[in-house]
């Protein structure tokens, strides 16, 4: 199914680390890598910070004052953020546990090979195209669901699940060719060239289908 373009732009990578000198060094090594880079000596001033609408990672320093690394990743958890490549010099085993059940995409120990670094924020980047891309479709599959009539949003879960137009029309009370009309409608609004793509996109929007007559429970079907 067709939907809007998403065209990221530059990628941006931000430090957190109180470290002046690991930020410096930090800081050089991602500009000649090619990436925009913002550094932060705390976690609060990254907060702080509004950031760009740029695909992003967030190179992230365990121990930090005041809000630690940790304590980062877990206010960022529900706003969508960056996805974290956690930097330490006193990480112990537990710690990068914890960092990777929280979704960090890696937990790497000073000293680190510049390789091993770049490698782990390509990665995270490219996790974050993915999630802006899928979030791109969401919002653009919700603003099509958002044209629907009541009566088409009514009707699109019978179209999903099968119904023929006949079908619909006695559970629903009307004629079979008004449902043919507003399933045409349907189709156009939501830009699905096949039942396959409306199927996908109903699925993304968590519309549930209705059950075929015969099936259990549903429509029809016995006991």
């Amino acid at each position: 199914m067709p939907v809007s373009s998403f065209e990221p732009r530059e990628p941006t990578v931000y430090v957190v680390d109180d470290d002046p000198r690991v930020s410096s060094a930090l800081e050089s090594l991602l500009a000649s890598a090619g990436y925009q880079v913002h550094c932060f000596a705390s976690a609060l001033e990254f907060l702080e910070r509004p950031r760009p609408d740029t695909p992003a990672c967030l190179v992230l320093d365990l121990r930090l004052p005041g809000l630690s690394g940790l304590e980062l990743q877990e206010r960022l958890a529900s706003s969508e953020g960056p996805p974290i490549v956690f930097v330490t010099g006193n990480g112990d085993i537990p710690a990068s546990v914890k960092a990777m059940k929280a979704g960090a995409v890696e937990f790497l120990a000073k000293p680190f090979g510049e390789g091993e670094l770049l490698r782990a924020i390509e990665a995270a980047i490219a996790l974050d195209r993915s999630a802006r891309e899928r979030r791109a479709r969401q919002h653009e599959l919700s603003l099509r669901h958002e044209r629907l009539t009541p009566r088409e949003r009514e009707i699109l879960p019978f179209v999903v699940a099968g119904y023929a137009n006949k079908q619909t029309a006695a559970e629903l009370g009307t004629s079979e060719v008004t449902i043919g009309v507003h399933r045409g409608q349907i189709m156009r609004k939501m830009g699905a060239r096949s039942l396959a793509e409306l199927i996908r996109a109903a699925d993304a929007l968590g519309i549930h289908q209705r059950e075929l007559p015969g099936q259990l429970g549903g429509p029809g079907s016995k006991g």
